[in-house]
């Protein structure tokens, strides 16, 4: 298995140069047969149907492979933290974190662009090579996220041998170990948010109970304060960027 790992990245690669390459190379998308008696059939060509089929890894490489889960991570603990169950939606927290989980990958996908999808585009390399040299780019950014301790984790639970070097390392070996580093990074950063809303929270327990108000929930109390100290601190804007510059931007 883990000599067709690159094969995950065609659907990535296939979405950056679809339009260019169906120009380019000329494949077509359905096959027109014309019969003797003048009747006509169509056709899916084996290419786009298959290409079609790797196009639905296309959301776990999104959310395995970039910056997705440690943001939506961070922003769903942060919402919880607030006390807030429906707002921001998860429509716009999902919305949030791709276009930021964009702006992140945007050198990852500069790299691709020139090192896969350009030569690619060109006839340069066939859809294989191309998938491998997509893959060094996320490679290198995987890497750099995944702690040591959780990449030996995996490599001793798959029993793989010793590596000279990190690119040896599979990437069945890489990407989990990835999402277990970037798991534990957003609760890091979840766990130092929580902590003022918490004090929030004890400080307005208290008075109530202090005021023999047992009966009222702290949470419609303490609510407002929580939202104007966030509004107060500019909260999305350091939120965002810690969550950039965790990344090492």
């Amino acid at each position: 298995m883990t000599r067709f790992w690159p094969l995950l990245l065609l659907p990535l690669l296939v979405l950056l140069a679809l339009p260019a390459a169906a120009e380019d190379i000329g494949i077509p998308a359905v096959n027109i047969i014309t019969a003797d008696d003048g009747s006509t059939s169509y056709s899916v060509t084996i290419q786009i149907l298959a290409l079609m089929t790797m196009l639905t890894f296309l959301p776990a490489l999104i959310m395995m492979m970039t910056a997705f889960t440690r943001i939506i991570v961070v922003f769903a603990i942060l919402r919880q933290a607030l006390g807030l169950q429906q707002t921001p939606s998860n429509q716009v927290l999902m919305g949030l974190a791709l276009f930021l989980t964009l702006f992140i990958m945007t050198p990852v996908i500069e790299r691709v662009n020139i090192a896969a999808v350009q030569p690619y585009m060109k006839g340069e390399l066939a859809p294989l090579e191309a998938a491998q040299a997509a893959a060094a780019p996320f490679r290198d950014f995987m890497t750099m996220q995944t702690r040591e301790s959780d990449l030996e984790l995996f490599m001793r639970l798959s029993k793989t041998p010793r590596v000279s070097s990190i690119d040896e390392v599979p990437f069945t070996v890489l990407v989990p170990a990835f999402v277990t580093s970037e798991l534990k990074t957003a609760f890091q950063i979840g766990f130092m948010l929580f902590i003022p809303f918490l004090v929030i929270d004890l400080v307005v327990a208290s008075v109530l109970m202090a005021m023999g108000m047992m009966m009222l929930s702290p949470v419609i109390i303490s609510l407002p304060f929580k939202i104007m100290l966030f509004v107060l601190v500019d909260g999305w804007v350091m939120v965002v960027g810690t969550l950039a510059t965790s990344f090492g931007l």
